[in-house]
């Protein structure tokens, strides 16, 4: 049977390096690429896809979430935005990432048997999108456990006990087989829960749990078990944010380039100070998800942009707490670069006097969400 595979390029450095990861690692899975174009993108964002598609060789198809020219309103964003009311999207409504990633994405799948590869890093404590779709199933490479909680769940249920065990058979001999039967014996408790018996069955032995887990899938209607052969079941590679790195730049992609710091002066104490800002994630440009200290590097490195952003806030609706208009006045500004410098000088104290801007790029991972669906 035909599974397809897919990977959704979002603009950002982690679903971008996964591309190259894969072509690279992986030739043999024939993977198909596609992104989803709210219209609201930084032209940084067009740039990195551009140079993703002269690096793979192959197309990433553009999804649309809408059919254009059939109204005067001639992109996605401001499309829904009027079908909502001009409601803007938040954390508690993310209607954006429903309407404009979510849906498109499963619209172009249907019904066939689909891998989706999510770029979710080693270094990160989230699960990731998962479709609900029986038809479509989430893989992570990045990581040690690439599986998704479903899977789990279904792979070590009493249920599939014996499929797992000889799947762990067919891998595994002697002590080796007799400690993983161990483990896969232990019961669940307090003490001992799902996700630490999980973690200590890939401990053991990554491919022989990997493979204990495509066999359990073999029973089900899951698009991995529909396959002779995946080849990332003998991968045991776990990559984290330097690695990310590392790909992009070697490849020649390079990262994007909202990431690169950019100086600006903060007056401290009496005293003139230099920090750097940039941008943590991709997606629209007025993503909700901002810290302060990106909508003021919005606000100065892209002004146009930032005036455009305001423009959306009408009718009591805002970005966030506090409205932009608020936002731009210079003592706001001038506060949340002290507070971002502070806080970056406190980081660095407890890391290393070696931090870099990649550093703060992570750091501002942890304040939100870092990308919308991939």
């Amino acid at each position: 049977m035909t599974v397809k595979h897919l990977l959704g390029i979002s603009g950002g450095k982690d679903s971008a390096a996964l591309a190259i990861y894969l072509n690279q690692r992986h030739p043999e899975i024939e993977v198909e690429y596609y992104t989803c174009d709210t219209g609201k993108e930084l032209k940084e964002t067009y740039d990195l896809i551009d140079r993703l598609e002269s690096a793979l060789g192959k197309p990433i198809e553009r999804y649309q979430s809408f059919e254009e020219g059939k109204t005067a309103i001639d992109n996605p964003f401001d499309h829904f935005l009027a079908a909502y009311g001009n409601y803007l999207p938040s954390s508690i409504s993310r209607w954006c990432t429903k309407k404009m990633k979510l849906e498109p994405f499963e619209r172009n799948i249907g019904d066939e048997p689909t891998i989706s590869y999510v770029g979710i890093r080693g270094d990160e404590n989230r699960e990731g999108y998962v479709s609900k779709r029986e038809n479509i199933q989430t893989i992570f490479p990045y990581r040690k456990n690439i599986w998704s909680e479903d899977v789990i769940k279904i792979a070590l249920s009493k249920e599939k006990l014996d499929s797992f065990t000889v799947g762990l058979k067919k891998q595994l001999n002697g002590d080796a087989l007799e400690k993983a039967l161990s483990i896969l014996a232990t019961p669940l408790g307090l003490t001992f829960t799902l996700k630490q018996k999980t973690q200590a069955l890939l401990d053991f032995n990554t491919k022989a749990f990997n493979h204990a887990i495509h066999e359990v899938l073999k029973t089900t209607d899951y698009p991995v078990g529909k396959l002779d052969n995946f080849p990332l079941l003998d991968n045991d590679d776990v990559l984290i944010i330097d690695d990310i790195y590392n790909i992009l730049e070697t490849s020649g992609v390079g990262v994007p380039a909202y990431y690169l710091p950019m100086e600006y002066k903060v007056e401290i104490d009496g005293k003139i100070e230099t920090g750097t800002y940039s941008r943590s994630r991709s997606g629209c440009f007025f993503c909700f998800y901002q810290q302060k200290i990106e909508w003021v590097w919005l606000l100065e490195q892209h002004p146009a942009l930032f005036e455009a952003a305001k423009k959306y806030e009408m009718d009591g609706y805002t970005w966030s707490e506090e409205s932009l208009s608020d936002l731009e006045k210079p003592d706001r500004v001038e506060r949340i670069k002290a507070e971002h410098w502070k806080r970056m000088q406190r980081n660095k104290a407890k890391s290393s006097s070696n931090a870099t801007w990649k550093d703060q790029v992570l750091d501002a991972e942890g304040q939100g969400c870092t990308s919308c669906f991939v």
